[in-house]
């Protein structure tokens, strides 16, 4: 059975050495994984981020209306 993870969300800038530094919450010897993503100033920078930060973003009667009589 999978085992439910938690993410963590940093913002920063990378340092003129091209190296980023962030502090985590975990005992020295932790092995964690770590996705590097390139921030995008695109038109769907918004969409994306209430995606991500709330199921409410999804939860609207007008796509409610086109999804189930789809």
């Amino acid at each position: 059975m999978p085992t439910p993870q938690n993410a963590l969300k940093y913002e920063v800038e990378v340092s003129e050495k091209g190296s980023v530094e962030v502090p985590v919450p975990f005992p020295a010897g932790s092995r964690v994984v770590v996705f590097v993503v390139e921030e995008n100033d695109d038109a769907f920078s918004d969409l994306a981020s209430a995606a991500q930060t709330s199921l409410e973003f999804w939860n609207n009667p007008l796509d409610d209306e086109d999804w189930n009589n789809a």
